[in-house]
């Protein structure tokens, strides 16, 4: 028996503090909510998703010598996500993330401090866990670690891995896009696909251009999020998909796009097909949406058949 193949993330691991407001929200007052603390950042919440999924998981990341930092490895511990890589800042803030949600569990602003994994990840860090890095068969990062480190990650990994990689947000989607065909897989929203393919997207054909634009650049395959639309999926074989799932009532939206790229992530890992890599992928989507939660902890693969069979249209 070979070993089991397993994803690594590397990327942000933060406390998120969420505030859900229980009426409309007064601007420059205070609003009364529902304030709520837990662990986050991208690739530590796919990663959480991924292990709740059942696959065989490794954090990469930085956290602090502080409370949260303790918080954020206890709460990886606790998921199942194996933390015992984690890099430690002596004198550091672990990373936050703050947003507010409206009263329809929509986020009206969020902020992030990521100063940690920006500054004070050492640059011998990733080269040091290389044979870990190079051993998995998938890699999944987001660009909050600023550029130099991605591409120091994409130096290390090896031409046979499959590397995804989240744009996470439009100032985000900049840092990426100049090296965008060095991944493998990238997950998109809309507004991300503008910026990595340098153009404007008013209709579906210009969405369909601008997947090809970027597919041009060397990456292989192309998710893109497209909300209650579903998604789109392209891929270097010209392959052209757009599936959706009969929506769901929607509780919390922040944690739909890092569970659909896990789920999208476990599917890879195991070889399904296209079809059935999406479904599953929006299967999370949906099981993220209807939990207060970012992270449903209910997130499992018998979760992801139950939803199909009531979603598929």
């Amino acid at each position: 028996m070979g070993k089991q193949p397993y994803i690594v993330g590397v990327g942000a691991a933060n406390a998120d503090l969420n505030g859900a407001s229980l009426a409309p929200i007064h601007l420059r007052d205070s609003n009364p909510g529902h304030i709520s603390l837990s662990a986050g950042g991208v690739t530590r919440n796919v990663c959480e998703n991924l292990a709740r999924l059942g696959a065989d998981v490794k954090l990469l990341s930085c956290v602090g010598d502080d409370t949260f930092g303790a918080f954020i490895r206890r709460s990886c511990e606790d998921a199942g996500i194996d933390a015992s890589h984690l890099h430690e800042a002596k004198g550091a803030a672990s990373s936050m993330y703050l947003s507010i949600l409206d009263a329809d569990g929509d986020m009206l602003v969020g902020m992030s401090d990521m100063r940690i994994v920006q500054q004070d990840m050492p640059k011998a860090y990733l080269p040091s866990e290389k044979a870990l890095i190079q051993g998995a068969k998938v890699v999944t990062c987001d660009p909050c670690m600023g550029e130099k480190t991605l591409l120091q990650l994409l130096d290390i990994c090896t031409p046979g891995q499959i590397v995804c990689v989240d744009p996470v947000s439009c100032a985000y989607a900049r840092v990426v896009a100049p090296f965008i065909g060095r991944f493998h897989t990238a997950k998109p929203n809309r507004m991300e696909l503008e910026i990595l393919a340098g153009m404007e997207i008013r209709s579906d054909s210009d969405l369909e251009r601008a997947g090809e634009a970027v597919l041009n650049k060397g990456l292989k395959r192309l998710f893109v999020s497209l909300g209650a639309e579903g998604c789109l999926y392209m891929d270097d074989t010209g392959a052209v998909l757009r599936r959706k799932l009969r929506p769901a009532k929607m509780v919390n939206a922040s944690g739909a796009g890092d569970s659909f790229a896990a789920a999208m992530l476990y599917a890879t890992l195991h070889g399904f097909g296209v079809e059935k890599t999406l479904d599953y992928a929006m299967a999370a989507g949906i099981a993220a949406v209807s939990h207060e939660r970012t992270i449903n902890p209910n997130m499992s693969v018998p979760l992801l058949e139950e939803i199909l069979l009531a979603h598929r249209i």
